[in-house]
């Protein structure tokens, strides 16, 4: 048993879809079984804004709980889901244990990792050197309902804080919306691709404006792709790295001559 386990964690939980959602609020209820817990999040939905940092304007933070020994301590963030994280480590200089990002309302699997402010928090909570883990669920119901996730999320924790994850990694867990789960998988990141982004309107003062919308299209029919076991309803988690260096392709390129 990890010494981690003996004393009482200090965990930090942000989110993107603002501190009053549902999945938020969820998640703290099962993470006080582990320790303290600080809430940073976004004090309204940033939901899409991936790892994006505020720098152009300044961003408040406002406590709503500031009792350093309350086992929970909430302050919300006018900034993005990784500034969140940002203010708390280093704007408070506080050292945490254990990073998590959710309960997100909507799944982050496959490409989609890639745009979410929910992986945004843990990949944050990863770079600076923090075991980090991401939770969302395939919903986007305001009110939809999180507990047959508690277990599974209770499960994860416990063997992160048991076993520590290597360096640079992160793990993005995914829960098909589902009362009970065929069972959990440890999963790669599907191939998936959006299509049909954009939507033109015409403006009633003239020239048009542009809504994001679009169709997820998965290319990928594997059991080890966190899409479909999704579809299969399983749990997926996908461990994730910050290192985004092709190192096949690194290996490939040496011989490409450009360095001449």
């Amino acid at each position: 048993m990890s010494d981690n386990m003996d004393k009482k964690l200090r965990i930090l939980v942000s989110n993107d879809d603002g501190y009053l959602a549902k999945g938020i609020n969820s998640l703290v209820e099962v993470l006080r079984e582990f320790g303290n817990v600080d809430v940073f999040a976004p004090h309204k939905g940033r939901s899409g804004q991936g790892c994006a940092i505020t720098s152009a304007v300044p961003v408040k933070l406002t406590p709503l709980t500031d009792d350093w020994n309350a086992p929970v301590r909430i302050y919300t963030c006018t900034g993005t889901p990784c500034d969140c994280v940002k203010a708390a480590i280093d704007g408070r200089m506080v050292e945490y244990d254990l990073v998590v990002g959710g309960i997100n309302h909507g799944d982050n699997s496959a490409v989609n990792a890639h745009y979410s402010g929910t992986m945004g928090v843990v990949l944050e909570g990863c770079m600076k050197g923090i075991p980090s883990i991401a939770f969302s669920l395939c919903s986007h119901d305001a009110d939809a309902d999180f507990t047959p996730t508690y277990d599974v999320i209770r499960r994860v924790v416990a063997a992160v804080l048991e076993r520590g994850l290597p360096k640079g990694s992160c793990l993005n867990v995914n829960f098909p919306d589902s009362i009970e789960y065929s069972g959990v998988k440890v999963c790669r990141q599907a191939v998936g691709r959006w299509v049909n982004e954009w939507a033109a309107h015409n403006h009633p003062r003239g020239g048009q404006w542009w809504w994001l919308t679009g169709e997820f299209v998965v290319d990928d029919t594997a059991e080890d792709a966190d899409r479909v076991a999704l579809d299969n309803n399983y749990v997926a988690i996908t461990p994730t790295k910050i290192d985004f260096t092709d190192y096949a392709l690194l290996e490939e390129m040496q011989g490409w001559g450009l360095d001449k």
